[in-house]
């Protein structure tokens, strides 16, 4: 085990990345609840979410402990799962539509990792839109969590209105974002998990959280409940798109970070072993749409396994197991994923967390900031990343262009302006 993860040349020992592997387990196991929450309102079973869930995250944190030995953790990201269930809404599909869209992407994901295409896409998109979309997705899912919560509820003079913040599952809510809050503020390591943790005691206790049983046999796994046919008979390339462009920023931006912060980038910007990390990725996104969740991601909270010592893939092989532990406990985890007070502080602490590249939007520069701010804006307001990314993709080249740095533009986004154009002309409803 030592000389398979190179333990030696990694200047670290069994115990150190098994508590790391732990201590990422702890700060990312909050989304084998959410996510289940989160789908089963597009009508994905709660049984094939949780088992899907587990089934992405095992399969690309081994790939990431073996073939590009990094501390890095995979599971199904945060965003692109409410992003799912709004798409079924108003594409007016079923889930199995959108699984397939997913799949699509993830074998897209599989073939650029392959190729220098990632690169490519990667280096034409600028920072703002980047940035942006990260952060309009961020207010998209806190948005989310405002909502099931009932913190936040429709009105039909101002679309959205305060709720009756006197409700027990409000104030149960209310309750637990404030002991997250302090959690979190503390350093505390798994303070998204224990946050949830105490809200449902307090939610037993009130009578809203009602457990039957703690530990039972795993669920069967769904194997391919997907509409292929349908993505295109529907012309959901956009969709398709949404999922690819998320999934390649969210996991690149995050790999990149995770390994600055563990030493492993090199003097020339380069970080070895990059496209084994990146098909782990594409991989798990790949694998879960077979089984029945939405895209999978690097997780940042693998920068606390990374903190408690973890350098290696051992780290990662330690949090895959503690995944595949977890499928027996589907009964608790399906009670606690029934009451949104318990999951919705979770989406707004998490889409704070997101907000965090706004510090790096050029806000002086017009041409820059006005694309970044209307990604922002419209993804929350449209309940669409998608058309998020179409409004920044085709306001960043014209901007450009009327100011005069048209050259400064890569081709690819005045192919995607054209694009993005088209299909909001003739298509508007995709």
């Amino acid at each position: 085990m030592k000389k398979f993860f190179q333990l030696d040349q990694n200047h670290t020992n069994v115990k150190t990345e098994v508590l790391a592997g732990i201590t990422t387990f702890l700060t990312m196991v909050y989304i084998v609840v959410v996510n289940p929450a989160i789908l089963s309102n597009a009508g994905v079973p709660f049984d094939q979410v949780f088992m899907a869930t587990i089934i992405a995250a095992v399969v690309g944190t081994l790939i990431m402990a073996f073939a590009a030995n990094y501390p890095i953790a995979i599971a199904p990201g945060m965003g692109l799962n409410a992003y799912f269930v709004t798409e079924v809404v108003q594409q007016d599909v079923s889930y199995s539509v959108i699984l397939g869209a997913v799949f699509v992407a993830g074998v897209l994901f599989v073939i650029l990792s392959m190729t220098s295409l990632r690169k490519t896409l990667i280096m034409a998109i600028p920072a703002s839109l980047k940035y942006g979309i990260t952060s309009g997705i961020g207010l998209f899912i806190a948005f989310l969590g405002l909502r099931m919560s009932g913190i936040i509820v429709e009105s039909d003079s101002t679309l959205v209105t305060l709720g009756d913040l006197t409700a027990p599952g409000t104030l149960l809510t209310i309750f637990g974002l404030f002991v997250t809050l302090a959690l979190i503020a503390r350093n505390v390591t798994g303070g998204l998990f224990i946050g949830m943790f105490v809200t449902g005691v307090l939610g037993f206790f009130t009578g809203q959280l009602q457990i039957d049983q703690l530990v039972a046999a795993p669920p069967a796994p769904v194997f391919w409940d997907m509409d292929i046919a349908a993505v295109f008979s529907n012309g959901l390339y956009t969709v398709i798109f949404a999922f690819l462009l998320v999934t390649i920023f969210d996991t690149t931006g995050t790999m990149i970070g995770v390994a600055e912060q563990a030493g492993f980038i090199r003097k020339d910007g380069s970080l070895p072993r990059a496209r084994a990390a990146l098909m782990a990725d594409a991989s798990a996104t790949t694998v879960g749409a077979m089984f029945g969740t939405s895209p999978s991601s690097a997780y940042i909270e693998s920068s606390s396994g990374v903190a408690a010592g973890g350098r290696t893939g051992l780290t990662t092989f330690v949090v895959a197991g503690l995944f595949i532990v977890s499928i027996f406990f589907a009964p608790i985890v399906g009670a606690v994923s029934g009451l949104p007070a318990i999951t919705a502080p979770v989406l707004i602490i998490v889409g704070c967390f997101m907000m965090e590249g706004l510090a790096k939007v050029n806000w002086g520069s017009f041409d820059d900031a006005f694309p970044a701010f209307i990604i922002i804006l419209s993804m929350p307001l449209t309940s669409s990343i998608a058309t998020g990314i179409a409004f920044g993709f085709i306001t960043y080249p014209v901007l450009k262009l009327v100011v005069g740095k048209g050259k400064q533009v890569h081709w690819m986004l005045y192919m995607f302006a054209f694009i993005f154009i088209l299909q909001m002309i003739f298509f508007p409803g995709h």
